[in-house]
């Protein structure tokens, strides 16, 4: 709490703006807890779903880093196209990141949000902490997505039948179709085309 002290000459006072910092580790909900909120969808369902979306949640917090991290590690030939193709999927990423994690928080849920508990609770294989070649990169890059949307793919059957329909249209309309196209992007600088034909 700021304090009110006497400032010199005048005679006015003025407040102290010395930040007063508190102690930290005092969780006002803790991760498993789903509170309730009149959305008309079961608490059962609200966990459910938010157990869901935060493994998808954690995997694609860790896939935007294997982004960032080839963004800045490529190199060769293709070097200029895949620095900026890696930049832009991250940037999709975090979009989906920030999606996953507010939807979360309207059913009521805690979202993952600090990437030591993402690495704890993702599923997708850890990089080495060396650089890897282009076809590694794209290699791992495609196995991610591809644990993403298997996760996702569940999620859409899940939320179906526990009829989350807002949860079930993020993960189709929004999550689905844009790893899909990522892959896409990607598997296609697989393909051993020769540039010319000889």
């Amino acid at each position: 709490m700021p304090t009110t002290t006497k400032a010199r000459g005048n005679g006015t006072s003025r407040l102290d703006t010395t930040p007063s910092l508190v102690p930290t580790g005092r969780e006002i909900q803790s991760f498993d807890a789903v509170r309730d909120l009149p959305i008309e969808l079961g608490r059962k369902a609200r966990a459910t779903s938010c157990t869901l979306l935060n493994e998808i949640l954690s995997d694609s917090m860790i896939l935007y880093a294997l982004y960032k991290k080839h963004h800045w590690n490529v190199s060769g030939p293709t070097f200029y196209q895949l620095h900026l193709l890696f930049d832009k999927h991250a940037a999709e990423q975090a979009e989906l990141i920030d999606e996953l994690a507010e939807r979360v928080k309207m059913l009521g849920g805690v979202a993952v949000g600090d990437p030591r508990h993402a690495a704890e609770l993702t599923t997708i294989e850890r990089a080495p902490d060396g650089a890897e070649d282009v076809p590694e990169m794209l290699t791992r890059l495609l196995e991610a997505h591809r644990t993403i949307i298997a996760k996702v793919r569940e999620g859409t059957k899940t939320t179906e039948k526990t009829e989350d329909y807002g949860t079930n249209d993020l993960l189709m309309g929004d999550v689905l179709r844009r790893h899909e196209m990522q892959v896409w992007f990607l598997a296609e600088h697989l393909v051993d085309l020769p540039l010319t034909e000889g």
